[in-house]
């Protein structure tokens, strides 16, 4: 990839949205996927990130922990009323057999006047999830409902 690492891009997908993150880190890659994501459902240039949250989430499995955090970010859009925009991932770290991540994200509640959703996104899915480490860092692979 040239200098500049690209944060992520779609790819063809029948029913679903399929896309792939890349990071130079672990950490900036789950970033980057929160970010593909949101980018399904909004413009997220137009969330103003005013609005902080804490997330701590564990997982058998760096797959599972990827589902989790895309799944995070679906349930807060439906009980809460939230958006995101930004995603800074602390920290991945492998502890006691099971895989940890330490994030803040960044949003605002969702205003109609505003933000104009493209897509619904109803769901994470296992189907062909994958975390996988590449000669630039690390490229994760995840498909979600629409």
């Amino acid at each position: 990839m040239p200098a500049e690492q690209k944060k992520y891009e779609y790819l063809d997908h029948t029913a679903d949205a399929k896309f792939l993150a890349y990071g130079k880190t672990l950490e900036e890659a789950f970033g980057n996927a929160a970010l593909a994501m949101s980018n399904v459902m909004i413009d997220t240039s137009t969330v103003s990130n005013t609005l902080s949250q804490y997330i701590d989430l564990t997982a058998e499995d760096l797959e599972g922990l990827l589902f989790d955090w895309l799944s995070e970010f679906l349930f807060l859009m439906d009980a809460e009323n939230l958006i995101f925009g930004d995603f800074k991932v602390h920290s991945i770290k492998q502890e006691g057999g099971q895989f940890r991540l330490n994030a803040t994200v960044y949003g605002e509640h969702i205003d109609p006047s505003r933000h104009m959703f493209d897509t619904e996104v109803k769901a994470a899915t296992y189907n062909d999830i994958q975390v996988q480490p590449s000669a630039d860092g690390w490229v994760l692979q995840a498909i979600v409902d629409i």
